[in-house]
């Protein structure tokens, strides 16, 4: 009998562990046999060629070791689109990409609450991944929306970890159904761009489990994911690269990981570190300075070579693995036909997100009869995708002035109305006012402008252009028939959201979500998305509103739990839309609630004169609770479609997250004893149906003394005093001031402090730059992420041409010491030597 076939034994990784000796609080390395997958190619390679594999060859590509028929691979990003680079690779989105199908983005496609759909897209990714012989595609991202002035909101999913896990968890399971591996993105706690590869986020153990966690756990175990990208930013102290609490403790050993862990491109610190505490891939390009790291590192004992083998273990894993499936993956005979088809399935994926969040006197949908008026310049080239690394050169892309003809709807006449980058422009307005005065309706398409969302950027306010704002009240007075039709990619402020009768959000909609705005407007389709974040009145009403983005390195979260919904909801906060609301031109009535030990059962009518879908949310609570917690927390959700009159039942299970919570003194999950109201609603704040359920508890050490943690414990959490946050956290507030000279993991941005007279000259000119680029409203991406990237990552982006040494004599100079002028020098000359006798050495090999 094998090792596999006694029953005493099962998987962990990639060891084997005796499930009778195994405990939480001891395990010896006697206990774990390891058994790794290519062992027999693992002993056939030197240390200098597994030290080399653990690091990019190129911007997309890993090394390369014929001898050993190990091929290269490539990666790709793409949470909503495949961006392969054909030509110069970079991964900011600058340099052109192959086309590709340009779906919903994640925030528009969490807003369809469908995991079925949502997997068929990952399929067609997938798919497109395979015919540009992409072996992983780097997404989905799936970081919890914090604070709405994230500059990458557009790229994450929900506010929720739920809703989050599941959705990316269906995307994953997509993509790698053809072969081809999917990347959950950015592990972990990534919640704003401003300083990203330079900021620490002071995080409590609960909150880092129960928020920004949990969706990579449901990711990782419901979707499989092969590969996870560890993120840019410190996690309490320590790199989450390097972070052997994320990587080993949690991710590997309690979920079971064992793909492979990708940096984020730039993202290693401590390459040796990383190594040993599971991050398996350094890229893009940190050179051979990066593989003589990891032999000194043996040689002295920092780390062993078995550290190495390990990750060897994984990585030839995937590329062994990605490359035999591309072997069996047949490919389309009609690359046009297939991406005919993918533009067909970006209209659906639009078609059940779009959220209709206003309808005064059913105005939409549009009557043939009625006459009208398209105003906006977004109707003429639409604001479908994000900026940043997320760009995808579309196959082709619809717009509402290409559609009309065809749409069904009466038009007068079609103009701009406003100029995109925010300038005022007196003519056309009036055009536009002249033309909704002579029209039934106005169609006005409006919304962010592409300078207000993009990677590398945070947002500094959630207004909307105020040339469009000027427009929609002169309109108004106009017509007081406005439709409006929404395309951003995060939350913004309403405040004259007074003046629509009808408002459709479409988020950014892809390069087909033309034609899906304009069946819906028409009543072909019956809108069916709900919202995946909240819709605040104004941004000073956000939970983490006085402790975002960052100061100085530190970024506390001292919010706590108390993120999107589960703050509003708790501190009785009013909100302009809530968390999971969705309008439909037909209604539902929810009935016959039953709850048992394993979920609930209940019936939805559809009572209106359309078909439609409806997505039923479960949520749970636990009032009167002695560990503090939101008033309603969402454990489950389903979309049902039904016919006009059509009744359908009901059933969502409970699972292992429904009751649970993290207790920081046991360290463990738990479930607190006591009576919860068991909820279903239409939304968050239009609860349905309700019941209870009596639910025994684990918990026998409390974790918190109620009168330390008040404002945790009514919600109140806006102003939380270090000796809250502190009891919370379990030791004292990390000190994050900027003092003394500049390290390795300083910014460039912070040479504004440099005693050095030329590097605050360079700090001034990247900052001119910048403010030059913003001005022209094109943000200067490559820019951007020179300005906030740490001086360490010189060293990881360079392709081998500067080395950690040189960067270390690059610091000296910056803070004064001009002697480091000569480290810089002599290192340039060390490093190229090292790295022609590295390649030679790896040559003879072959």
């Amino acid at each position: 009998m094998t090792v596999y076939d006694n029953p005493v034994f099962f998987r962990r990784g990639c060891a084997i562990v005796n499930s009778e000796k195994w405990s939480e609080t001891e395990t010896t390395e006697r206990e774990i046999l390891q058994e790794m997958k290519y062992q027999n190619i693992i002993e056939n390679m030197t240390l200098k060629e597994k030290a080399a594999f653990l690091s990019g060859k190129s911007e997309w590509q890993t090394r390369e070791f014929p001898r050993l028929d190990i091929p290269a691979i490539f990666c790709s990003d793409g949470p909503n689109g495949v961006r392969k680079q054909a030509g110069a690779g970079d991964h900011l989105g600058i340099n052109p990409s192959v086309p590709a199908t340009c779906f919903p983005t994640a925030a528009t496609m969490a807003n369809s609450w469908d995991e079925e759909l949502e997997q068929k897209v990952g399929v067609a990714l997938g798919e497109e991944s395979m015919e540009e012989e992409v072996n992983v595609l780097l997404g989905p991202g799936l970081n919890i929306k914090r604070n709405p002035l994230c500059g990458r909101n557009f790229e994450y999913f929900s506010e929720d970890p739920y809703l989050s896990g599941k959705m990316a968890a269906a995307f994953i399971r997509g993509v790698q159904s053809t072969g081809a591996a999917a990347c959950a993105k950015h592990f972990a706690v990534n919640s704003q761009e401003l300083r990203r590869m330079a900021m620490n986020a002071v995080v409590d153990e609960r909150t880092l489990r129960e928020i920004y966690l949990t969706g990579f756990e449901i990711a990782i175990k419901e979707g499989n994911a092969k590969t996870v990208m560890s993120s840019y930013n410190e996690v309490n102290g320590v790199y989450a690269n390097e972070n052997e609490h994320l990587l080993k403790d949690i991710l590997r050993d309690e979920w079971g990981f064992d793909g492979s862990v990708i940096t984020d491109w730039g993202a290693s610190n401590d390459h040796s570190l990383g190594v040993k505490n599971g991050s398996t891939l350094e890229m893009p390009t940190p050179g051979l300075d990066a593989a003589r790291e990891l032999i000194a590192s043996v040689e002295s004992g920092k780390i062993s070579e078995k550290d190495i083998d390990e990750r060897v273990d994984e990585l030839l894993d995937l590329v062994l693995t990605t490359t035999e499936n591309a072997k069996h993956y047949k490919k389309a005979a009609d690359k046009k036909a297939l991406h005919e088809e993918h533009h067909k399935l970006a209209r659906r994926a639009c078609e059940e997100s779009a959220v209709l969040l206003k309808n005064e006197g059913g105005i939409l949908p549009v009557g043939e009869k009625v006459q009208a008026a398209v105003i906006g310049d977004f109707a003429f080239e639409p604001r479908y995708q994000g900026a940043g690394s997320s760009m995808v050169n579309s196959t082709k892309v619809d717009s509402i002035k290409d559609m009309l003809e065809s749409c069904g709807i009466s038009v007068t006449g079609i103009v701009h109305g406003y100029q995109r980058d925010g300038k005022e422009d007196e003519a056309m307005k009036k055009e536009a006012v002249d033309l909704a005065r002579r029209s039934d309706v106005v169609l006005f398409f409006f919304g962010l402008n592409e300078k207000s969302e993009t990677e590398g950027l945070d947002r500094k306010h959630l207004r909307i252009p105020q040339n469009q704002i000027n427009l929609i009240q002169e309109l108004a007075k106009a017509n007081a028939n406005m439709i409006g039709i929404i395309s951003a990619g995060s939350v913004i402020e309403m405040p004259w959201h007074h003046h629509f009768k009808a408002l459709l959000h479409t988020a950014l909609m892809g390069q087909a979500g033309a034609g899906a705005v304009l069946d819906i407007l028409s009543g072909k389709i019956n809108p069916s998305g709900k919202l995946a974040e909240t819709y605040i009145k104004k941004y000073e009403d956000t939970p983490s509103y006085n402790y975002y983005p960052s100061q100085e390195r530190n970024s506390e979260y001292r919010e706590g739990i108390y993120v999107g919904y589960r703050y509003f909801d708790t501190a009785g906060v009013p909100v302009n839309y809530p968390f999971g609301y969705g309008l439909s031109y037909t209604t539902f009535e929810y009935e016959n609630l039953q709850v048992k030990p394993d979920g609930v059962t209940f019936t939805i009518r559809n009572t209106g004169k359309y078909d439609g879908a409806e997505i039923a949310q479960l949520y749970v609570g636990l009032p009167g609770a002695k560990v503090f917690r939101p008033v309603k927390e969402l454990k489950g959700f389903t979309k049902v479609f039904l016919k006009t009159g059509e009744e359908k039942t009901v059933t969502i299970k409970f699972d292992d997250k429904t009751f649970r919570y993290w207790n920081m003194k046991t360290n463990k999950w738990e479930v607190e004893g006591g009576v919860y109201s068991i909820m279903i609603g239409a939304s968050c704040a239009d609860i349905r149906l309700q019941d209870t359920l009596a639910i025994i508890g684990t918990t026998e050490i409390m974790p918190y003394y109620t009168n330390r943690v008040a404002s945790y414990m009514d919600g109140k959490i806006q102003k939380v005093g270090n000796e809250e946050f502190e009891t919370i956290l379990g030791h004292s507030i990390p000190d994050g001031s900027w003092s003394g000279e500049l390290g390795m993991n300083d910014a460039l941005c912070q040479m504004y402090y440099a005693k050095s007279g030329i590097a605050r000259f360079i700090c001034k000119k990247l900052g001119e730059k910048l403010k030059k680029s913003e001005a022209a409203g094109v943000p200067d991406l490559n820019t951007l992420f020179q300005y906030n990237m740490p001086f360490r990552a010189i060293a990881k982006m360079t392709g081998g041409m500067v080395s950690m040494e040189m960067v270390e004599g690059l610091v000296r100079v910056v803070n004064g010491h001009f002697s480091g002028l000569g480290k810089v020098i002599s290192g340039f000359f060390r490093n190229q030597k090292l790295n022609k006798q590295y390649e030679k050495d790896l040559e003879e090999q072959k």
